[in-house]
């Protein structure tokens, strides 16, 4: 931003001064030069007259910590706006993510606010483990003087609906902490009841605790810069550079390697960070509601025509509970009815199908108001990023898994995002995306700290991003990869690349496990517990060790194989073995992200 030309040039500030501010103001959106306006003014409002120099209004009596467990970015970025507002109020605050925040720090708390999501059958994310399980087993000990409150995020369709929330509500209360407000269990469609859900709690907070004024100028104007212009609200424009096939023409999956071009974006990653993707729903699928409902799609919506808002703003692909027994308020369909009153029945349809299936199954003639109201929003897909941006410079690679599964009728089904990225963007097609940083899987700093990395199928997207940062660190450390699919002639994905490694020396071992390949199945769990010793000689030597992939099976066999061979190898009970497995995710030495 140039200020030569602007009302700066007869301002008070110097040269450098205006320089500063003007290379700062370029980088902000208009919502954030709102904001930065309206802090500034209540600064100069408050007589100070050298806002750098400020000393505390008041001596505060305690400070806010805000701790998130996040496993999709959401809760995040919920916790990270609640520390805005707190800021614009003056409240001393402190956000951390649960996974670097000391459990036993909780005792010199004054008051806590938690923002934690939940993920699948009522777990923690995996951020919040650590702290989860301490809490959990009354570790901490006692938490009277501690005041808190808890926000947590779901998704009404699962079975535990915001279980993790409510549990650290629980376990809180439980150790003689006092709830200043009340516990919030939002929905995935949860922004504005968030916003109004931290001014509440805030307000509660703000009677017991005294404001202080900004430190800096700088540090207010940083704080509402954050890492970059380009956000899940505010997605860059990318262009799809390639979309190949990497498995072979026999194989049971459809996965392709994606690489988008990120040029002037400013756009930065880390091996580890994920891609969040925005899409359209297919054009064939969006008909296919239209026509079971009765809805021509010029229909007008706050979102443009129907067919528009149903093409780009609400989800067809992911069912919800909500949709089906709303759908049965609205129609005279008893077998409808009957199914939307039985939980387990509602459970099982949004397990296996899509809001397409069951219009099929139950066609009820809407208006377009109704249909929306049954539906939720599109919410973005993250991806894995497989690629090191020391390597592939303003790139991103992803490898995606298109999900496809055939119907009764015939008739395939696909993943949104997935077939969107496959079938339905062309090459050099804008695509909008963003990136999702995850702090919580990461290289060891140390580049001559060895690493084991356990990811089947397109779980090894990470690793292969893992590898290309570690080859241009010229990192010493060694290097070893647990790889599984189905058949190493079709699904060996990555495979020359993968040689090359091992060729160079740069990947130490490998150990793979092609499940069909023989009569028996062998998975990536049953290679580690092979492996056992060596593994544990590993981990005794300042191993890191890595998973990525399936949440549901994968992840749970994985640990079960790597608790038998510490139990075994470490000559440790079961206890023992939890306990060191602990210590390792403590020390950030045992990492996962699993979806």
């Amino acid at each position: 931003m140039q200020l030569k030309d602007s009302p700066f040039n007869l301002s008070p500030l110097s040269d450098e001064q205006q320089r500063q501010l003007g290379q700062v103001l370029s980088t902000l959106n208009t919502q954030q030069l709102a904001w930065v306006s309206g802090y500034l003014y209540g600064l100069s409002q408050s007589g100070q007259q050298s806002v750098a120099a400020s000393a505390a209004v008041a001596a505060p009596s305690g400070s806010l910590t805000i701790l998130y467990g996040s496993q999709t970015g959401n809760a995040k970025g919920v916790a990270t706006a609640i520390k805005a507002q707190a800021e614009a109020r003056g409240l001393p605050v402190t956000l951390a993510s649960m996974a670097d925040y000391k459990p036993k720090q909780l005792k010199k708390e004054s008051h806590l606010l938690v923002v934690v999501s939940t993920y699948g059958e009522g777990e923690p994310p995996e951020s919040a483990v650590d702290l989860f399980e301490q809490l959990k087993k009354g570790k901490i000990g006692k938490l009277d003087g501690l005041r808190f409150a808890v926000l947590g995020l779901g998704d009404s369709s699962y079975e535990f609906f915001c279980q993790t929330g409510k549990d650290f509500d629980d376990f809180l209360a439980k150790a003689g902490a006092e709830r200043i407000y009340e516990l919030a269990s939002l929905d995935v469609d949860y922004q504005d009841a968030a916003k109004s859900w931290g001014e509440q709690a805030l307000n509660a907070i703000a009677t017991t605790l005294s404001t202080r004024a900004a430190s800096s100028v700088a540090s207010a104007v940083q704080q509402a810069v954050g890492h970059s212009q380009y956000s899940k609200e505010n997605p860059f424009p990318a262009r799809l550079s390639v979309n190949q096939k990497i498995t072979g023409r026999d194989s049971t999956k459809d996965i392709r390697h994606i690489e988008i071009n990120l040029a002037d974006s400013g756009l930065t990653y880390q091996p580890g960070d994920a891609l969040g993707v925005w899409f359209d729903n297919d054009a064939e699928l969006v008909g296919e509601v239209l026509a079971l409902t009765g809805l021509s799609g010029d229909e007008s919506t706050a979102h443009g025509t129907l067919r528009a808002a149903l093409t780009s703003h609400f989800e067809l692909t992911r069912l919800h509970g909500g949709f089906i027994t709303g759908l049965a308020d609205i129609s005279d369909n008893a077998a409808l009815k009957d199914l939307a009153g039985d939980k387990a029945q509602v459970n099982a349809l949004v397990a296996s199908a899509q809001v397409v299936d069951v219009l099929k199954r139950f066609p009820t003639a809407l208006t377009a108001e109704q249909l929306i109201g049954l539906l939720r929003p599109l919410t973005p897909r993250l991806y894995s990023i497989a690629s090191a941006q020391s390597e592939v410079e303003e790139e991103v690679h992803l490898t995606v898994g298109v999900v496809r599964y055939p119907q009764e009728d015939g008739t395939v089904r696909s993943g949104a995002a997935s077939s969107y990225l496959a079938d339905r963007l062309i090459e050099d097609g804008e695509v909008r995306v963003f990136v999702e940083h995850n702090d919580n899987f990461r290289l060891p700093q140390n580049p001559d700290t060895p690493v084991i990395m356990v990811g089947p199928g397109t779980g090894i997207a990470p690793f292969r991003a893992f590898m290309q940062e570690r080859e241009a660190q010229g990192a010493e450390g060694k290097n070893w990869l647990f790889f599984g699919n189905p058949h190493f002639t079709q699904d060996f994905l990555y495979q020359v690349e993968w040689q090359r490694y091992v060729k160079s020396g740069l990947l130490s071992k490998i150990s793979l496990a092609f499940s069909r390949d023989q009569a028996n199945k062998i998975y990536v769990q049953d290679r580690l517990r092979e492996a056992g010793l060596e593994l544990y000689q590993w981990l005794e030597a300042g191993a890191h060790f890595y998973v990525c992939g399936d949440a549901n099976k994968m992840a749970k066999d994985v640990q079960e194989a790597l608790l038998d061979v510490i139990a075994e190898h470490g000559h440790k009970s079961r206890e023992e073995a939890e306990e060191y497995l602990s210590e390792l995710r403590r020390a950030k030495r045992y990492q996962r992200d699993v979806y």
